[in-house]
């Protein structure tokens, strides 16, 4: 029997648990001595040596027979189909749903600095080269496994080669960051061909968390008081004031390429924001329309807009709520076809119950409605993607 039953569902976020090891396999010699740390950085990825005895779990017959019983329960390394791809087909079953859009563990973070801080083109596009080779790897066991490509946006020129060539390549979506790049914005006129490719084939762009960065100032947590413990319960890593920081790159980048006209030019093209909630974004669209009232008469920009900004959110935008909020309230306050169901599996922060949790708030919505944040509001924003 599996978790989820009688229902068509789409996962809009769930993990690879890719180690260093893993990510060099597919890297160049230059680049293999960065996520390997041989270079004196810190290694990029988990390296399988520190968790040998968590691998060996799963070639252990008596570990695998509790499999489907425990596909909920075992979260990161000791999930099935964490880090060995001929395993995930069989979580897909257990889980019971038709697709899992894929993303990486370690890599958005750390690209994310690189962006930011690093002059080494090199280093920025190969790595993410190495990353979207060892996820589409990763994902061609089972068509039903959708594989994101990193596409950095640190180079025009750069930027574009890699898109284009993950699009043809065949991956679902594209992953760039949430957060500016270092020496240009991310509306900037010369990534155009990126949006007009991506609307062209019909796959959607996308934002994950990890791929704005340094959220918050450490300064936070210097307030006399003892430092709370991780979400997971260990090392302070993620808390509640950690968690508040996690939209603001997005919304902010989201709302230049709204104002600087992509949305605009390129009307069914779709964004899809995952692991970054969605409570925000119901009082976000009213702040852009308010920007849009208060600017519109002395910039230009605006006045070109068609629509007014929360048109296009609700055309163009989807995005996965944390298990604790309020589905039902999003879909009142910003559109039904917003919210999109995510396990994020096999992460520990998904929970043990991620479908009774949001079957609490989605209350009295009415069964149209359940299908639109099970399946209908993803196979919107995968287009293609979906079918590939």
């Amino acid at each position: 029997m599996a978790y989820i039953e009688n229902r068509v569902v789409h996962d809009a976020d769930a993990h690879i648990l890719e180690t260093a090891e893993f990510l060099a396999e597919f890297a160049t010699a230059d680049i293999k001595k960065h996520i390997l740390g041989f270079d004196g950085s810190a290694a990029v990825a988990t390296s399988a040596e520190k968790i040998s005895d968590l691998l060996a779990q799963q070639a252990d017959p008596d570990y695998r027979a509790a499999d489907a019983a425990e596909i909920m329960l075992r979260k990161n390394w000791s999930a099935t189909g964490a880090i060995f791809k001929e395993d995930r087909p069989a979580a897909l079953d257990h889980i019971g749903v038709a697709s899992q859009l894929i993303f990486n563990t370690f890599v958005n973070g750390h690209l994310a600095e690189l962006e930011k801080h690093s002059e080494d083109l090199d280093l920025i596009y190969g790595f993410a080269a190495a990353h979207n080779r060892a996820m589409f790897d990763f994902c061609a066991v089972d068509k039903r496994l959708l594989p994101t490509a990193c596409v950095p946006l640190a180079d025009f020129e750069r930027a574009v080669a890699m898109a284009e060539e993950a699009l043809q390549q065949g991956f679902a979506g594209l992953l760039i960051p949430s957060q500016c790049p270092r020496t240009h914005s991310p509306s900037h006129l010369s990534l155009f061909p990126i949006w007009a490719m991506a609307e062209e084939a019909r796959r959607p762009i996308l934002f994950h968390v990890g791929g704005g960065g340094t959220l918050l100032d450490p300064m936070y947590f210097v307030n006399g008081l003892p430092i709370p413990p991780d979400f997971h319960g260990g090392a302070e890593n993620f808390r509640s004031v950690d968690y508040m920081a996690i939209p603001t790159p997005v919304m902010q980048t989201l709302a230049t390429l709204i104002i600087d006209g992509v949305f605009e030019a390129h009307p069914t093209l779709m964004f899809g924001v995952i692991e970054q909630g969605a409570s925000w974004i119901p009082s976000w669209m009213r702040y852009l329309d308010s920007a849009h009232a208060a600017f519109a008469r002395s910039e230009e920009r605006l006045q070109n807009l068609s629509l007014q900004p929360s048109e296009y959110v609700k055309r163009q935008l989807r995005a996965t709520p944390y298990p604790a909020e309020d589905v039902g309230w999003i879909m009142r306050e910003a559109a039904v076809q917003i919210p999109l169901f995510s396990s994020d599996y096999p992460h520990v922060e998904g929970g043990r119950n991620p479908v009774k949790r949001f079957e609490t708030t989605l209350g009295t919505c009415d069964e149209p409605d359940r299908d639109c944040f099970y399946r209908s509001n993803f196979e919107g924003l995968m287009g293609s993607g979906l079918a590939l």
